[in-house]
């Protein structure tokens, strides 16, 4: 066992044991053992944050902010001095006031600076919710110091447990494993959670990622508060494999060109405060590596691109080490060595805000202040265009407004110059009075340019997630970039559908989004027959594309009155428009019960989940099925894929795998061919593809060497000092064949079911080089060709990979189809333009 360090910050000392001079109850003493023995379910951590905010009210307030999908609550700690509490609603508005996001004056200039600590985003990362309550404990303690400074000059925010479901799902799991003395012996049992771990949320959703996106409900709840106090400072606390020691800032590059300076510093002087603690207690550590500030949707990205101080901090540990493990090394790293470290960097880090309030508070006003009058980037303007886009606009708005940026329609008709997303050109711009402006002249107009951002810069090709995530290319609007400043002339109107008077002959929908896959959701569950125009037509001077949604009143007659009132009130719900017909006589096109206006059936949907799958991956399909789409899917495990249970079955969908080659075995593979060949439909995605790459019947095949001369096949003497290496740059060299999350145009054939709706084009965010041929036999429906990239970092063998490759192909077998999709079009719930990609698969492809 490693030998235990005399503690050089005198907080761990004093919370060891129990105060004489107050009622402080410390948690071994409610809990009934002490902290560090066991693993502590939510809701004793929640009642021991409880029962102190009843001791202290003067110094602690428990603020409920919602509930978990799974019911259990959500609630963060204010600790301050009892002059601050006394004063906290003041505090929390005057900061609002000062940078631009609360109407009114302050009371007071400056104030103190508000520190927010965030636990257990990662549920398994089980350790921070234990050292949250040292924390507490801590804070409370009047005999110390540092508690005392702290608390003068701070308002302290703590969130036990950011992710309850997932949290609770690896104690329970780790409870039942556990016998009286852990097993540190590293393959032991309780060693090896279970799929899909307690990382994630209820929805299997990594939370930590979703900070900008909010899909999630605990992030959606967390946020709405967040921002109704906007912390100058913000910790998140995790875990990484237990190999490793601890990690704190300074971050490591790449850093975003907008950070400033003085957060560039403070990055710094975070580290000095825990390098000094980690030196004296001789506790290893390492900064600068691994944990970049770039992907804007993190717990330490977020709050940095909207001023705050934001950092991350890493303990080795996990899911993995639960009570004690035994390292390669020999030493045994123990769940209280994780908690004391956890406990030492959060006073470090409020230690370091406490010494410096006064220049914390007034960099962070600076920073709005500097984004409302001279933001930064080079466009001044958004304008986004509306017409016929109702869904897509709605769906941006929510982003834009869940992230507490400013917004609204032109107002009036002009020309002008700016730069087009699409075509990444400059040209001239017609702005009508109904398309959305967004004026970077707003205090959050720093976190608006990073979101917008047509090219992300990257002063370094390693980076920890994705390297491009422009709004306009994930939402599918075509936007234009203007260096000229617009004033909004008030808010959109209101989106939710005008009901339609009498009985039409049908109702038209445009389809354009995933509300209106939604819509059809509905309507498919309410045994509504719909049909689906294979071919664009034109009735009444009104233009309607392929894939519009014409629903007749012939057909659905067994309905009767209800038909009407189905079809309007789902409508309103999703904020769908639709259309009267007063005929099924089209002027142009198909008419109504032509051939080419094919039947919708109701599917019956199965997806795989289980050990062998990307927890991640087939959390973003149940999510959309079940959420999004409120529409019946079978979750099948993995190992229990058969025959007998595709028949029941008309969609099945892969989802991201690691380990397909063993879930499709030879005779599962041959069980789905010939599912597929009696008429059933295969949607497989991304690695979930290459079980099926030149397998017999399948079209998939990967690209070969074939048709290079025979110069090619001989090397030169310069081609074989390429392939020398480095091995100290050998993590740099690996990036050469990776493409972590880039942004690439996609060539569409529109005609076909899978492209229905997509007349701006289609960009994917690509992270895999998946080298495969276009199919020969099929359809190669979105595929990459030598000059489709946009976005993001690409590794030079990946690039040559991707080009001349499918991305969405269609294969049909007998009467069935198979799907291939080499990207994610529902890729962590927030690449909203691939929703409508993937409903497609489902609903209309090989009817």
């Amino acid at each position: 066992m490693k030998k235990k360090f005399l503690l050089a910050l005198g907080i761990l000392t004093a919370t060891a044991g129990f105060s004489q001079n107050t009622p402080l109850q410390h948690p071994d003493q409610f809990l009934g053992y002490t902290v560090g023995k066991k693993f502590t379910p939510q809701h004793r951590v929640n009642a021991y944050a409880e029962q102190l905010a009843r001791q202290f009210p003067n110094r602690v307030k428990v603020l409920p902010y919602g509930t978990t999908h799974e019911g259990r609550p959500l609630l963060t700690v204010v600790v301050a001095s009892e002059a601050n509490m006394a004063r906290l609603e003041e505090i929390r508005t005057n900061n609002l006031k000062q940078i631009g996001l609360l109407s009114g004056t302050p009371t007071t200039p400056g104030g103190p600076p508000i520190a927010w600590l965030t636990y257990n985003v990662h549920g398994n990362e089980a350790v921070s919710s234990e050292a949250f309550m040292l924390v507490l404990h801590g804070l409370l303690n009047a005999n110390d110091p540092l508690s005392r400074k702290i608390l003068d000059k701070t308002v302290v925010i703590l969130d036990p447990c950011a992710n309850p479901d997932g949290h609770d799902r690896y104690v329970n799991w780790y409870t039942q494993m556990a016998g009286v003395n852990p097993d540190p012996t590293a393959f032991a049992r309780e060693h090896s959670e279970p799929w899909p771990g307690g990382r994630y949320t209820h929805y299997i959703f990594d939370p930590n990622r979703d900070w900008a996106w909010q899909t999630q409900e605990i992030t959606r709840q967390r946020m709405a508060l967040y921002q109704q106090w906007m912390p100058h400072l913000h910790g998140d606390f995790h875990e990484m494999g237990a190999e490793s020691p601890y990690y704190f800032s300074p971050a490591a590059r790449p850093y975003h060109e907008d950070i400033t300076p003085w957060q560039r510093e403070f990055q710094q002087v975070i580290g000095q405060y825990n390098t000094k603690y980690f030196d004296k207690n001789g506790w290893l550590y390492f900064t600068r590596e691994n944990f970049d500030l770039f992907y804007p949707s993190y717990g330490d990205t977020w709050p940095t691109y909207n001023g705050a101080i934001g950092m991350t901090f890493e303990q080795g540990g996990g899911g993995r080490a639960g009570l004690a493990l035994q390292k390669a090394d020999g030493d045994t790293l123990t769940l209280r060595e994780r908690i004391d470290h956890h406990v030492v960097a959060s006073f470090a880090t409020l230690e370091s805000i406490a010494d410096r309030g006064d220049q914390v508070v007034m960099e962070y006003r600076n920073f709005f202040e500097k984004a409302a009058r001279t933001p930064v980037g080079e466009y001044k303007t958004y304008v986004i265009k509306t017409k016929n886009e109702e869904g897509r606009i709605q769906a941006l708005t929510q982003l834009l407004d869940n992230n507490q940026i400013q917004y609204g329609v032109a107002g009036k008709s002009l020309k002008t110059q700016g730069f087009n997303y699409f075509s990444q050109k400059s040209e001239a711009v017609t702005v009508e009075d109904n398309d959305l402006v967004i004026s970077a002249y707003q205090p959050k107009s720093t976190f608006l340019k990073i979101l917008f951002e047509p090219k992300s810069v990257l002063e370094d090709s390693v980076t920890y997630d994705i390297t491009s995530w422009a709004l306009p290319y994930a939402y599918g609007l075509r936007t234009y970039g203007l260096k000229e400043r617009l004033n909004p002339a008030g808010k959109p109107a209101n989106p939710a559908a005008a009901a339609v008077t009498g009985t039409p002959y049908a109702y038209l929908v445009r389809w354009k989004s995933a509300q209106d896959a939604a819509f059809l959701a509905a309507l498919l569950k309410n045994k509504v027959r719909v049909r689906v125009a294979e071919r664009g037509f034109k009735q009444n001077n009104d233009v309607f594309d392929a894939g519009t949604l014409i629903i007749t009143r012939g057909g659905n007659e067994r309905l009767g009155d209800r038909f009407h009132r189905i079809i309007q009130e789902e409508a309103q719900k999703q904020g769908v428009r639709l259309i009267a017909a007063g005929s099924g006589f089209v002027t142009e096109g198909a008419d109504f019960g032509s051939g080419s206006v094919f039947a919708l059936k109701a599917p019956r949907v199965g997806a795989l989940m289980g050990d062998g799958t990307v927890p991640t991956a087939a959390g973003e399909v149940w999510h959309f099925f079940d959420q999004e789409l409120q529409y019946p899917v079978t979750l099948l495990d993995a190992s229990g894929l058969n025959a007998a249970n595709l028949r029941n079955l008309d969609v099945l969908v892969l989802p991201n795998g690691y380990s397909y080659s063993r879930i499709l075995s030879d005779r599962t593979l041959g069980d789905i061919r010939e599912w597929v060949r009696g008429g059933g439909k295969l949607i497989a995605m991304e690695r979930a593809t290459s079980a099926f790459a030149d397998k017999a019947d399948f079209g998939l095949a990967k690209k070969t060497d074939k048709g290079k001369d025979s110069k090619e096949k001989g090397k030169k003497d310069s081609d074989l000092m390429d392939s020398l290496k480095s091995f100290g740059s050998r993590e740099r060299d690996a990036v050469s064949d990776e493409t972590p999350g880039s942004i690439f145009r996609v060539d569409l054939d529109k005609t076909h079911p899978l492209a229905f709706g997509y007349t701006n084009g289609y960009y994917s965010l690509v992270q895999n080089a998946y080298d495969y041929d276009l199919l020969k036999d099929g359809w190669n429906v979105g595929y990459l060709r030598s000059n489709n990239y946009v976005s993001g970092f690409v590794g030079k063998n990946a690039r040559e990979k991707l080009q001349n490759t499918p991305v969405h192909a269609v294969q049909q077998i007998g009467r069935g189809s198979v799907i291939y999709m080499m990207d994610d079009p529902l890729f962590r719930g927030f690449w909203y333009n691939g929703k409508l990609l993937f409903a497609n698969a489902v609903f209309f492809v090989g009817n």
